[in-house]
């Protein structure tokens, strides 16, 4: 019953960095849900309909080895809004069917949503490697951005702090920070061109490549295969060529082809996750 009730506590913990009294009704009906999960949990499972066939014995016995799932992966977006404010909004509207876990103003507040263990639906359909259902892995950081705007200093200092708690909180792998665009190619394209990727990687979030001047990419190189690796859906290569560029050399408009540059930071991308 101590777990139980430990379990209870973290899934009732209230949203960090609000004044008590700001978004009281919102406040409330994240505790209400919380505590309904909580139920879930702490109760005995019963096996749903369709499952007559099973032997089950006539008694449940509980193991005494488990704890929380924790997230392996941080996504990141631009809120393509105009305002902190406005994605708040958004958020609490049960209409909207999204969410993240973290938002960042532009001054570099950090307004915490969702208790990192719960499932935020920030990712929708994507796909990085063999992972298809996302959300349940990862958390999802919103910038307050609108897409065509350099990203702050302060939210940026802000986004290297909370990726450190977090990559050192759940023992995130660096190669596991990535964009909406990399998981979502020709669906998604935040956070944007103007997103400072090789700051993240020079930080330890996410990888870059080396310099390619005088990289000789082997005979016989695949750069389709090496995306793949890398964790891009390629069913679509066009698309996969896009993101990738996106993400490593900020080209914001749709070329759809690799050139000899291309492949050299590809190649070298692939050295590292291979």
């Amino acid at each position: 019953m101590k777990l139980f009730n430990s379990i209870l506590t973290l899934l009732s913990v209230s949203v960090l960095g609000c004044s008590p009294k700001l978004y009281t009704k919102e406040n409330k009906t994240y505790k209400q849900e919380a505590a309904t999960f909580a139920d879930t949990i702490k109760n005995p499972p019963v096996l749903r309909k369709g499952a007559d066939s099973i032997l089950l014995t006539d008694h449940w016995l509980g193991t005494t080895n488990f704890n929380l799932r924790k997230p392996n992966m941080v996504i990141i977006h631009h809120t393509a809004q105009n305002s902190s404010e406005e994605t708040f909004n958004t958020f609490r509207n049960p209409k909207t069917q999204t969410s993240a876990h973290y938002v960042i103003s532009r001054n570099g507040d950090v307004q915490h949503m969702l208790n990192d263990y719960l499932r935020a639906w920030h990712a929708g359909i994507s796909k990085w490697g063999n992972i298809t259902d996302i959300n349940s892995e990862s958390i999802g950081i919103e910038l307050d951005n609108n897409g065509t705007e350099v990203f702050s200093d302060p939210q940026i200092n802000s986004l290297l702090k909370l990726l450190g708690y977090l990559k050192k909180t759940y023992n995130i792998p660096t190669a596991n920070f990535i964009g909406h665009s990399d998981i979502a190619p020709g669906r998604k394209v935040d956070p944007s061109a103007f997103f400072p990727w090789k700051k993240l990687a020079d930080n330890g979030y996410g990888f870059w490549y080396n310099d390619t001047t005088n990289v000789q990419v082997p005979i016989g190189f695949d750069p389709i295969e090496a995306l793949r690796i890398i964790g891009y859906n390629v069913s679509d290569t066009t698309k996969a060529f896009d993101a990738f560029k996106l993400h490593f050399e900020h080209k914001g408009v749709p070329e759809s082809t690799l050139n000899p540059d291309d492949i050299k930071i590809i190649y070298c991308l692939y050295k590292k996750y291979y």
